[in-house]
C-alpha cells in the first residue's frame, strides 16, 4: 500500500507521536492527584514494560495505551493500513501479553486502560486505580488508608502535606512561610 503523504510529512506527523505524557495519560495523572492518590513514580525503565504510572511499593502497574498502537478492534483493523502497521501492531499486542505475564509473575498488579476510556472518564479510571490501591493498604496496614489522605490546612492558610500540628510545633521566622522543610 503506497503511502498518502510525501516522506518528509510522514516523517513529521511520525515524530509528533508521543510515548510519554500523552494527553490520557496526563488526565488520568490529573485525576489520580484530584483524588488524592500520590506516591507514584513516572516511566520506569528497570521495570518490564516501562509502565506510564508505577507504585513500587504496592507493585501496582498502570499502563495507558494508545487504541490504535496497542490494536483496539475499534481503532485498529487487520490489512487496512498495510503488512508493516500488521506486523508491528501484532509485535506490540505480543508485548503488551508478555509484560503483563512478566509483571504477574513478579507479583505485581497490572492496570490497563485504553487511551478513550480515560479520555471519556478519567475520574472513573482513577478510581479503579485508588481502588486497587486501598485494597492492597487495607490488608497491610490494617485498614489505614494511606494514599487518599487529603491535604490539610495549616495554620496559615496555606494548604501543606504536613499535619497541623507538627506545623505548629516549629517556630515560624519573620517573612518566612511557614511551610515544612
Amino acid at each position: 500500500m503506497a503511502d498518502i503523504v510525501d516522506a518528509r510529512t510522514r516523517s513529521r506527523m511520525m515524530a509528533a507521536v508521543r510515548r510519554e505524557n500523552t494527553a490520557p495519560e496526563l488526565a488520568l495523572r490529573r485525576a489520580l492527584h484530584a483524588l488524592g492518590v500520590r506516591g507514584y513514580r513516572l516511566h520506569r525503565r528497570d521495570i518490564p514494560g516501562s509502565p506510564d504510572i508505577v507504585w513500587i511499593g504496592r507493585r501496582v502497574a498502570v499502563f495507558v495505551d494508545g487504541s490504535f498502537w496497542h490494536g483496539h478492534p475499534s481503532a485498529y483493523k487487520p490489512g487496512k493500513s498495510g503488512e508493516f502497521w500488521d506486523k508491528k501492531i501484532a509485535r506490540n499486542i505480543e508485548r503488551d501479553r508478555a509484560v503483563d505475564a512478566e509483571l504477574t509473575a513478579r507479583g505485581w498488579i497490572v492496570l490497563r486502560f485504553w487511551d478513550f476510556e480515560v479520555k471519556a472518564d478519567a475520574l472513573r479510571c482513577a478510581e479503579r486505580v485508588k481502588q486497587v490501591l486501598e485494597s492492597l493498604t487495607s490488608t497491610e496496614t490494617g485498614g489505614v488508608g494511606v494514599y487518599a489522605t487529603p491535604r490539610r490546612e495549616g495554620p496559615t492558610g496555606i494548604r501543606s502535606f504536613v499535619p497541623p500540628a507538627r506545623v505548629a510545633e516549629r517556630p515560624v521566622q519573620p517573612g518566612r512561610l511557614n511551610r515544612p522543610t
